[in-house]
Formats: C-alpha cells, structure tokens, sequence
C-alpha cells in the first residue's frame, strides 16, 4: 500500500489487516512508500520511497519498487491493497479504471465540460499507468476480493477471462463499538449544540471529490424541498464553486460545508436523512457509518453499500434532482431507523481476510 496512514477507507483497512494478522502471531511488513503513523506492534514497514515529480511516475515507481520488495522479501504470501503488479490475494477497493470512466463521466455537465474532462483522462499518463496495473493485477493475483457486489460485476464484466467464482465479496464493516445510534434525547441535545432548531430537516452528505458525490444534484434538489430543509457537508476543499450554485438556487442560508469533521457519529447523529447522490462508489463507508448510527439513508443505485437499503431508498440517476427531492422528502417523513441488524450470512470486515489468508497459508505449506 502506498501509505501506511489512518486516513483514507483502504489505508485504515491496511492498518486494520496488518495488526489482525500480527495478533494472530503472522510476521507482517508492510511495504509502503512512506509512513504516516505509528504501525501496530508487530508490524515492521518495508518503506521504498516514492520517487518523482509527476503523478504518473509516482504510480509506476511504487508498483516497480514494491515488486522488487516483494521478490527480496521472500514472503509466504503477500497481500496487495493498491496498485500493484504481482500478490497473492488482492483487494479491489475500487473497480476498473475505465469502467470508473464510463460511470463518472456523467458528473460533468454535457458539452465541452465533460469532453475536456474525459479528453484529459484518456491522455493523462497516469490514468494508463493506472489502466495497465489494472490488468496486470487481475491476472497476476491468486485470490481476488470484491468490497461489493456492485465491484465484482464491475470486474467481471472488464474481464472475460474470470468467472463469478474467481471473485470473493466481502464487504467493509464499520467499528460499531464508535458507530453507534443514541437515544433520542440525547440526539436532541447534539442538534441544538450545532444549532439546529426543532423542526429543521437536515441532509447529510460526506463527500472529498464535489463532483464524483453529486453536491450539485443535492443543492438542486435542496432548492425543490421546503424551507426547513437544510444540507450540511462533511469533508472536501474549496466549496467556492458549490456556494456560488447555493446562491443562484437562493439557498445559501440553508448549505454549510463543514470540511474535515473529525466526530463523525456525531455528524450522523444529528442528520436526520444521510444521501450519497454518487456517481460512483465502490462500497461508500459513509454509508455503512450512518446506518449503524441509526440514520435513515439514502443512496444512488451506483454505491457498492445501496446493497443494503431497500428499494425505496435506492435512485437510479445521481443527476435527476427531482427524483433526489422526492426520495429525501418521503425518507425524512419515514419513522427513524431502528438499530441497523447487519446480515448474518454474509463476510464483513476483517476477520474473512484473515481466515483466507491463513488457509492459503495451510494450502501452500502442504
């Protein structure tokens, strides 16, 4: 993995892999370009550097880098969870680069935004370096894992050679000992500390890229919702833009961009309706978070994690505000979810990793 860090969905997850498998007694490196925090007991970095000046060497370094790592280290078995050429078991937390193009296309306006958009992906140099890891990982790898249904049709469908059972699906899991509802009272109390009256309706959305997570459907469809409705948004740079839409739609008094929240929960706890209006989403943690936190959510049928709302509550098109306005009022009017029952049969979070990992382990000693 490129960092070892806390921050970022597959980064955490790394972090929460190589200390499962320390626990378990396994010797772990963690090859990485650089460290960013502390790594669990056990766990020794193997750090390669990252060298050069643009994106797209960067990418191609780290893959070269950590093969020539990997082949020195000899391993037992190697676990890839970035863009990587050669490993045992792969991760695909996203899927393949160009059906990411075909679905995000959407989120730029038809005509010359969009073009120049895609223009610039098909000759950007990283976006090929990044095209040609994805084949060679898929077909370099012993074991391959979805983080979603919704990913391993993507794979299936980019690549003819493998077949429904050559791709695992195990789904993120959030920590639901720091994701957890609250009784009402004290949710009450959370929403008048951040000033939110009694009969305000509040959106929630998380979003890093404005664009891919469709900020600008939910502001148009914040514009078609009654007075009391409000949108407040975690995470992401630079709103300028989206404020300036927030003005023209004559809601600006009703959107805050929040940037980074560190209490997340918390954030849930407040919201009375959380939307994910994506244009694409592997398995959208956000999503997972606000539905242990109790939250009714809403989602675009384009999210690895719609997987677990019904119907109702899934729309089929991220751009069509209308429908956005409708599905957000007739969730808010919806009784508060109870206490969200993940499914029993199916794999989440980290321990699956381990066990096949470990059976792997057995199969190859043998």
């Amino acid at each position: 993995m490129p960092r070892l860090s806390p921050y970022g969905g597959a980064e955490s997850f790394a972090l929460r892999l190589s200390d499962a498998l320390a626990r378990k007694g396994h010797a772990v490196d963690f090859i990485c370009a650089r460290v960013e925090a502390e790594p669990p007991h056990g766990v020794r970095p193997v750090v390669v550097g990252r060298f050069g000046g643009c994106r797209w060497i960067k990418i191609v370094w780290f893959a070269v880098a950590a093969e020539f790592a990997r082949r020195r280290g000899k391993y037992d078995l190697t676990v890839g969870l970035g863009k990587t050429f050669r490993q045992d078991l792969l991760r695909i937390g996203g899927g393949p680069q160009t059906t990411f193009w075909k679905l995000s296309r959407e989120a730029w306006p038809a005509g010359f935004p969009r073009f120049f958009k895609m223009l610039r992906r098909r000759l950007s140099p990283s976006s090929w370096a990044t095209h040609v890891l994805d084949v060679l990982r898929f077909r370099h790898s012993r074991e391959i894992v979805a983080v979603s249904h919704f990913v391993r049709d993507l794979i299936l469908e980019a690549n003819p050679h493998l077949n429904r059972d050559d791709v695992r699906v195990v789904y993120n899991r959030p920590d639901l000992t720091r994701y957890t509802p609250v009784p009402p009272e004290e949710r009450q109390q959370l929403r008048k500390a951040h000033g939110i009256a009694e009969t305000d309706v509040v959106i929630a959305t998380a979003a890093t890229n404005f664009v891919l997570k469709g900020i600008g459907p939910l502001l148009r469809a914040l514009a078609r919702l009654p007075q009391n409705f409000r949108l407040r948004v975690a995470g992401g740079r630079k709103p300028d833009k989206y404020l300036t839409l927030a003005r023209r739609l004559g809601v600006a008094d009703r959107v805050e961009f929040l940037g980074r929240v560190d209490d997340m929960p918390q954030f849930y706890r407040t919201a009375d309706v959380f939307a994910l209006a994506t244009y694409y989403d592997a398995c959208s943690n956000a999503v997972l978070e606000a539905l242990a936190c109790g939250c009714r959510v809403v989602s675009s049928a384009r999210n690895g994690s719609a997987h677990f709302l019904s119907e109702e509550w899934i729309f089929s098109d991220p751009g069509d505000e209308v429908e956005l306005a409708r599905v957000l009022a007739s969730a808010a009017e919806h009784p508060l979810a109870a206490p969200f029952c993940w499914p029993e049969n199916g794999s989440f979070g980290v321990a699956p990793y381990v066990d096949l990992i470990e059976n792997m382990l057995a199969n190859t000693a043998r």
